[in-house]
């Protein structure tokens, strides 16, 4: 067969829906459409609520960013951020113009920053300034010491690949300042798209494949070095929409989401769980904390929760919850309770 014919088949085995054949900002835009004035996400720790609508037009707003940087499809950006809307902009605008989300887990330090930068290949990377005694500019800095008199625009030996360093404060991200010369800024980032048109995002879109690797996420390194692994849009989209489904989430579902965005249980089977079928993501802190949690649960009316074991087990004057499987249910919603 002509190779530059061939083409990627699926066999469908069993089950009553086909697998989604979008790429997710396909998918994304229509459910998007469909729930423009539902809330999309809700940040207790920013005081920030934004609707489908808005959501879909800030994402839109950093992927035009982006491009004006100069990143497309295949390109990899890094995000190394505790949960905030900035990190579901950054998820969501990435994969909107087909470059490969790296997500880098918030509790690394250098060494184990500067492994998965060089090993994903990252060429962009989004960071918050610090968190608790985290100090990511100060890590960030040692890691690559030009950032401390460098233009912006990247070129070190150390990490030659790695182009740009963006730094944004969640709690006011248009107005973060700059903390060397060699960063970036969210609003630089912001102000660079003003110069792409929708119809030039749109083309990157429709150039997608579902089948393109759109995330690269790092195991726990238990057994050796963390190894990254890549995930395509058909691969995270399908898991998310069928999670979805078969645990009964609608537009009118509200999910708590403790759990850390940067691996796939924050990432894929809550935010993007939730966005798949137009249900709203809550998220209750920076980084878990058991009554914060609790206040976004009653606060909100979550009809859902996603816990993991260890941190569920510290709620306070609540019965284990060690489950990670969570359903929606009417509210009040039942604590789910270890067998």
């Amino acid at each position: 067969m002509n190779q530059a014919r061939r083409r990627l088949s699926y066999f469908h085995a069993g089950g009553t829906e086909p697998l989604l054949g979008a790429t997710i900002p396909e998918h994304f835009a229509a459910v998007a459409e469909t729930n423009a004035e539902r809330l999309a996400v809700v940040s207790r720790p920013q005081g920030r609520r934004l609707t489908y609508l808005e959501l879909f037009e800030a994402v839109d707003e950093l992927a035009r960013g982006l491009i004006g940087l100069g990143y497309g499809r295949g390109d990899r950006i890094g995000v190394w951020s505790t949960d905030n809307i900035e990190w579901l902009l950054i998820q969501m605008a990435t994969a909107r113009i087909g470059a490969v989300l790296v997500t880098i887990n918030p509790a690394y330090r250098p060494r184990e920053l500067a492994y998965a930068l060089e090993r994903a290949e990252v060429q962009g990377l989004f960071l918050i300034p610090a968190f608790r005694t985290s100090d990511y500019v100060a890590m960030m800095t040692g890691i690559l010491p030009s950032l401390a008199n460098a233009g912006p625009a990247l070129t070190d030996p150390a990490l030659p690949l790695l182009s740009r360093v963006v730094v944004y404060d969640p709690a006011d991200p248009m107005k973060t300042p700059r903390p060397h010369p060699g960063f970036t800024t969210w609003r630089d980032v912001i102000q660079t798209g003003e110069s792409v048109d929708r119809e030039a995002l749109d083309r990157r879109t429709a150039a997608l494949d579902r089948d393109d690797v759109i995330n690269i996420q790092f195991t726990s390194g238990t057994t050796g070095f963390p190894k990254a692994v890549m995930l395509s849009h058909h691969n995270i989209l399908n898991n998310a929409y069928f999670a979805a489904k078969r645990l009964g989430f609608t537009a009118e579902d509200r999910l708590c989401v403790p759990v850390p965005f940067y691996h796939c249980f924050g990432m894929v089977l809550a935010n993007l769980l939730s966005l798949s079928v137009g249900a709203t993501v809550v998220i209750a802190a920076e980084h878990f904390d058991a009554e914060a949690t609790l206040e976004a649960v009653a606060g909100e009316r979550c009809t859902a929760f996603r816990p993991c074991s260890s941190p569920s087990s510290n709620i306070p004057g609540s019965p284990v919850m060690t489950s990670p499987a969570c359903a929606p249910a009417s509210w009040p919603a039942p604590p789910v309770r270890s067998p």
